[in-house]
């Protein structure tokens, strides 16, 4: 804060007089008076503009901003704020306002007024059930001026508007995730084109989904919400914005399709500008032509144009007045001075061919225009009229004159000079590096650079270098995706940019992601997600990291051709090539000796970057595009002037392409010999869950045993074994293929070992991994007290099946493959009663009639004759009949235990019931 001469102590505002310091040497007073909230034209003591000298030492280049208030006003100013601020009567607060608009094919409603009644705009934006609320505030003390407009915008899904809440330990939302950045980004990117030059107070835009339905897209909805709230503010925009997204369905174009009908698109085209032109564009397809996508560009450019007039009615209704007052832009004399000092020599400077050495010549000769500036001073000669220009007049001088940014380097506190007249100085068609507008930069590649790495790529465009590295692995390396419709999904393939302080050459914080870097790390994962295969051809998790270790403009295009080229060194097998590019425009080149047409740039540097009036990425094959994405930094262009620049574009990807096939080592086109093997099996649904086993126990007991690496099971009974070495592999998949394997009764098996021994029985392994229960009164023809006494862990034996149950467990039996022993014809108290066979005898050891039989059931001779011996029954007239308790059918096919015991029931011989106990109470 500053005193003004009468010493008395002013409250700041940016409506008054403010003291612009071009550095630590250089003050610049402007006087214009802009009130906020009162459209007050009393004059000011500092009615004329000069530079004014600063002695005093300390730090860099800054230019900062502070208010001179005189005390005479100060009271006017704080009448103003107390009528505009007040909340009754409707003074400073609007009334509530609800209106639909349209939307593609349907309406949105738009409501203002109704709540965050005390931001400078807010509005609440419905389609369907999915409800966006933004909010816009800006500052009453306006920032130091900079490049760069001090806007901020925030996106975020609440999980309470699908009805969740957010998972981990902490149950509310955290850090903004990847995709609510990317939407971020489609807020920020049209707005500030619209913002005017001048304009420091910084402006944050707040935007929340509230409400979710799973079936209309909260992005647009976004998109166009921000526009109403800016357009309905005090924000001084030029005019308003809308967005809306355009699906192919067909060959039907769709504007705002449904997520279910996005599933079915082969293009998703998202498209923001205001009523006359197009101000941002961003979208991927299969393969679609520059003519299909012009047409697509017209379709949503028709909606917005819809959208944007029925804005436009809104604000006329309900907008608050735009600050257009707080406007600061430094006097045209000043820009003659600087462009005197230095205009020649800047125009040499450009002409150094390469980024660093062209950089620190920039930066030298901006300390010798500081320094002149410094010792001689600037003192305006021209009257009060020279500044009283009007607003509309600064408006329209922004539009004709042309923003020069040195080598596309933005340091803070840089005021970059606008020429307002200079001299036409044609340059023979040539660029600063001396590239025609359609050159393209000398290109580089080699491939396999890293030999653990599974696949490696460098690839090198003029002072752009991308190194991209290719990891493949199985599911569980696939990244997980958190989203509002509470869908479990999961990327089996994305794509990582990072760009280092030192591609620059410069010092920098490491960290967290920035948002460029994520968009660009979409757009380049987006433009090769088309070419990949599917997940049955190629089962692996893909995962590219591009890493920039030099930049000069079109790092995001350079990650496009380096991954394209690691990718197939990895052994993917892409279904074709592609390569990116990076377009860019100079509006008006009458100023640089040209016809006044637009010029269309390919492969821009970063200096052409920032200086250009358009960057336009477009990634695909030769005759068709796979993503796109272009950010106007003027007012818009027209769809002629983006169809020069697609079909141009298309020429440079096609030579570009040229250039990689000659790529030297090429790529291996194989699977690196350090990468997972991984194998893919079809079993029975009803399976898994043996795999699985309980709790899981099965399958960690497969891994152990095995040494794989993974083994990940799906409903659909989808086995996928990831491995290091095919003998792990093999392994497992035969345990597996036995685990699932369907048995059939009668089956036999060979040489089985005995996994382990109970008292019932013993368990063999007929297959690896697959075990089945012997009975003990299955393992021999002779009755068997204990296991234990005729077998033991480790044994081999053959093995029949003669049951599976419900729940699949087999039951073996080794008798049932033993031969049938012999049995003595001539004395039947000494014959062998077999599994097969019951011996039916009397007392006098003949067989006995049907009225009085004697049954012996699978009993061998010794204990049937010597110690089990049924007694004949006292009534011989009644017979009794003596079998299994069980099962009546299969009894005599079943050995008995020697301590069970028989029990005779004495019925009518008619019918005979027979009752079997035993210790266990069977």
């Amino acid at each position: 804060m500053l005193v003004n001469p009468s010493g008395v102590q002013s409250t700041p505002c940016y409506s008054h007089p403010s003291h612009f310091t071009f550095s630590n040497r250089c003050k610049l007073f402007l006087s214009p008076s802009c009130p906020r909230f009162l459209s007050s034209k009393k004059s000011s003591k500092f009615c004329s503009v000069s530079l004014l000298l600063s002695r005093n030492g300390g730090g860099g280049n800054r230019f900062s901003v502070r208010a001179l208030l005189e005390p005479e006003v100060s009271e006017s100013i704080a009448a103003a704020a107390d009528g505009a601020g007040g909340g009754d009567g409707g003074s400073g607060i609007l009334q509530p306002v609800s209106v639909k608009i349209p939307f593609g094919d349907r309406e949105i409603l738009v409501e203002t007024g109704h709540i965050g009644r005390q931001a400078s705009g807010s509005v609440m934006a419905t389609d369907g059930e999915t409800i966006v609320y933004t909010s816009v505030c800006l500052s009453d003390v306006p920032s130091e001026p900079s490049d760069f407009f001090p806007l901020n915008v925030n996106y975020q899904e609440r999980f309470s508007a699908a009805g969740r809440t957010s998972g981990g330990f902490y149950k509310r939302e955290g850090r903004t995730k990847d995709h609510e950045v990317l939407i971020c980004r489609l807020i920020d990117r049209p707005l500030r084109p619209t913002m005017p030059k001048g304009f420091y107070h910084e402006t944050q835009l707040l935007s929340w989904v509230l409400s979710y339905d799973g079936l209309h897209s909260p992005d647009a909805l976004a998109v166009t919400a921000a526009g109403l709230a800016v357009a309905l503010s005090e924000v001084p925009n030029s005019k308003a914005i809308a967005g809306v997204r355009v699906g192919l369905l067909g060959d039907r174009f769709v504007v705002n399709p449904t997520t279910k009908e996005m599933e079915d698109s082969t293009l998703d085209l998202f498209l923001a500008g205001t009523d006359s032109a197009i101000l941002m564009v961003e979208g991927y397809c299969d393969f679609l032509p520059e003519e299909k996508l012009l047409e697509a560009v017209q379709v949503g450019q028709d909606a917005v144009r819809a959208i944007c007039t029925a804005v436009d009615a809104l604000v006329k209704k309900c907008g608050k007045p735009k600050m257009l007052d707080a406007i600061k832009l430094p006097p045209p004399g000043l820009y003659r001075r600087v462009e005197k000092i230095a205009g020649d020599e800047l125009h040499k400077v450009l002409q150094i061919r390469s980024k660093i050495p062209r950089r620190k010549a920039i930066s030298l000769l901006e300390e010798n225009v500081i320094n002149i500036l410094t010792e001689k001073g600037y003192i305006s000669t021209e009257d009060n009229s020279g500044t009283a220009e009007t607003i509309q007049d600064w408006l329209e001088e922004e539009d004709e004159d042309e923003e020069i940014v040195v080598d596309g380097e933005v340091d803070e506190g840089d005021v970059h000079i606008k020429p307002v007249s200079r001299k036409s100085t044609p340059l023979g068609g040539k660029r600063s590096d001396g590239r025609s507008p359609e050159g393209i930069r000398s290109i580089t590649s080699r491939c396999g650079l890293l030999p653990r790495a599974h696949g490696s790529a460098l690839f090198t465009r003029g002072e752009t270098q991308s190194l991209v590295v290719v990891t493949l692995g199985d599911r569980q390396m696939a990244q997980k995706v958190d989203n509002l419709a509470n869908v479990e999904e999961f990327k089996r393939f994305y794509l990582q940019y990072s760009f280092p302080p030192s591609c620059v050459g410069e010092v920098g914080r490491m960290g967290a992601p920035s948002r460029r870097e994520i968009g660009h790390g979409t757009l380049a994962e987006r433009a090769l997600e088309p070419i990949l295969p599917s997940e049955d051809e190629f089962p692996y998790t893909i995962r590219v990291e591009s890493t920039i270790t030099e930049s000069n403009g079109s790092s995001s295009m350079a990650s496009v051709c380096g991954g394209c080229l690691a990718l197939q060194d990895a052994g993917v097998p892409l279904k074709c090539s592609i390569a990116g590019i990076a377009m860019g425009m100079v509006l008006d080149t009458k100023e640089f000796g040209g016809d006044g047409a637009p010029l269309i740039l390919s492969d821009i540097t970063g200096s052409e970057d920032a200086s250009g009036d358009m960057d336009l990425k477009v990634a695909g094959t030769e005759d068709g595009i796979t993503a796109f994405q272009m950010d106007i930094k003027v007012g818009g262009i027209t769809l002629p002037v983006m169809k020069e620049a697609l079909l141009q574009a298309r020429d440079g990807r096609r030579r570009v392409l040229g250039e990689m096939l000659k790529c030297s080592p090429p790529p291996a086109k194989s699977l690196s010999k350090y990468a997972p093997l991984i194998h893919i099996m079809k079993v029975a649904p009803d399976k898994v869950n043996i795999i699985i086993g309980s709790g899981g126990k099965k399958v960690k007991s497969i891994i152990e045993e095995t040494g794989v690496e993974a083994i990940d099971t799906q409903d659909d009974g989808i086995v996928k074994i990831t491995a290091k070495d095919l003998s792990s592999l093999e392994k497992s998949k035969s345990i597996i293929s036995n685990l699932t394997m369907v048995p059939t009764v009668g089956d036999i098996y060979r040489n089985c070992e005995i996994k382990s021994i109970a008292p019932y029985g013993v368990f063999v392994e007929i297959a690896p991994g697959r075990e089945g229960l012997c009975h003990i009164s299955e393992l021999t023809s002779d009755w068997l007290a204990k296991a234990e006494d005729a077998f033991k862990v480790g044994d081999r034996v053959d093995v029949k099946l003669i049951e599976v149950n419900d729940k699949g467990q087999l039951r073996l039996s080794r008798r049932a493959l033993l031969p049938v022993p012999e049995t003595n014809s001539e004395d039947p108290s000494s014959e062998q009663l077999t599994g097969h066979q019951a011996k039916v005898i009397t007392d006098s050891g003949k067989a006995s009639d049907k009225s009085t039989p004697k049954k012996y059931v699978n009993v061998p001779k010794s204990d049937a004759l010597a110690q089990e011996k049924l007694e004949q029954p006292k009534d011989k007239s009644s017979g009794t009949k003596i079998s299994s308790s069980s099962k009546s059918s299969s009894a005599e096919n079943t050995l008995l235990p020697r301590k069970k015991v028989f029990k005779r029931i004495k019925k009518s011989t008619s019918k005979a019931v027979t009752g079997v106990s035993g210790k266990d109470g069977e």
